[in-house]
C-alpha cells in the first residue's frame, strides 16, 4: 500500500485546468521525495496519509485511479532504491524469490541479463498492472564469475585476487510491464581496477565498510573507492546496482515522464 503525506497537489474535482504538480510520496518501506504528474488537474487540495492507495497495480487517489502504471522495482536492495529515488518517480518495492546461482557454461553477461528478467517475472503475478524493474550484477574476473562473498573470509579472497587486476561487472536492467507483456532488457559493463592492495588495507577496508552483499567485496560510492585506481564504464550507477540512464531511456519508451 502507498500513502501520500501532506502537500498542495492538483484537485480532481474542482477544477480541470491542464497543469502539473509535484506530490511527496511516502511509502509504506519509508519517505522518499516523488515527482508524479497528475494531468489535467489545478491545485488547493491538501491529501493526507492513507488517502492513496494500490488497486490491481495502479495508483488510485480517492476513487480516481492514476493513469500511470505502478513502478515496482523488484529487489530489497537498499542501494538499488536509493539509486531509484534520483528519479523522482513513485514506486514500491518487492522481493523476488530467484535462485541466483549461474548455469553451467553461462557467461556473466547471459547470467546478469537472465536474473534480471527472472527477478521482474517472479513480482509480476503480485503486480499485474505495473512496470516492474529487475536488475541483476555479476563480477568477470580472469574468466571466472563473482558474486556477493557474503562472508568475512570469502570477501578477503576475492580482495586478494582482484588486487592489481582488472574487474569487469556486468548489470544488466529489465523493465517488464506486467499488463502488455513488453519486456526491455540491456546490459551496462563496468570495468574496475584495484591498487595493489596490502593484506592490512584489505582487513582494515572490510572491518569498516562489510561489503559483504555487494558482488566484488567494495562499494564504489562508499569506502570503496580508495581501493580503485581506475574505473571506467558507461554508467557509474550501473556500478552500484542500477543503470539509470538505460533505465530513463526504457521508461521513455513506456511514455513515462520525468518532467
Amino acid at each position: 500500500m502507498i500513502y501520500f503525506s501532506q502537500h498542495s497537489v492538483k484537485n480532481p474535482v474542482e477544477n480541470n485546468e491542464k497543469n502539473s504538480v509535484m506530490i511527496v510520496q511516502k511509502l509504506v518501506c519509508g519517505y522518499i521525495s516523488a515527482g508524479f504528474m497528475l494531468q489535467g488537474h489545478s491545485p488547493h487540495r491538501h491529501y493526507t496519509p492513507g488517502c492513496c492507495v494500490k488497486d490491481s497495480g495502479r495508483l488510485n487517489i480517492k476513487g480516481i485511479v492514476l493513469s500511470s502504471p505502478l513502478l515496482v522495482l523488484a529487489s530489497t536492495s537498499i542501494y538499488r532504491s536509493e539509486l531509484l529515488k534520483r528519479l523522482q518517480l513513485p514506486f514500491t518495492t518487492a522481493a523476488p524469490e530467484v535462485d541466483e546461482t549461474p548455469l553451467p557454461g553461462e557467461t556473466a553477461q547471459a547470467t546478469s541479463q537472465r536474473l534480471s528478467q527472472e527477478k521482474a517475472r517472479a513480482v509480476a503475478t503480485t503486480y499485474p498492472d505495473a512496470l516492474i524493474i529487475g536488475s541483476d550484477q555479476v563480477a568477470l574476473l580472469d574468466g571466472q564469475q563473482i558474486g556477493k562473498p557474503l562472508t568475512h573470509d570469502n570477501a578477503v579472497r576475492q580482495l586478494r585476487a582482484m588486487r592489481g587486476k582488472t574487474t569487469s561487472f556486468y548489470t544488466a536492467l529489465t523493465l517488464l510491464n506486467s499488463r502488455t507483456g513488453r519486456m526491455q532488457t540491456e546490459v551496462a559493463e563496468n570495468q574496475v581496477t584495484l591498487r595493489e592492495l596490502s593484506d592490512e588495507e584489505i582487513e582494515g577496508y572490510l572491518l569498516k565498510e562489510q561489503p559483504y552483499h555487494c558482488a566484488g567485496s567494495a562499494k564504489s560510492e562508499g569506502l570503496g573507492i580508495a581501493l580503485m585506481s581506475r574505473m571506467t564504464g558507461e554508467d557509474p550507477n550501473a556500478l552500484i546496482g542500477l543503470p539509470l540512464i538505460l533505465l530513463i531511456e526504457m521508461l521513455r519508451r513506456e511514455n513515462v515522464k520525468l518532467f
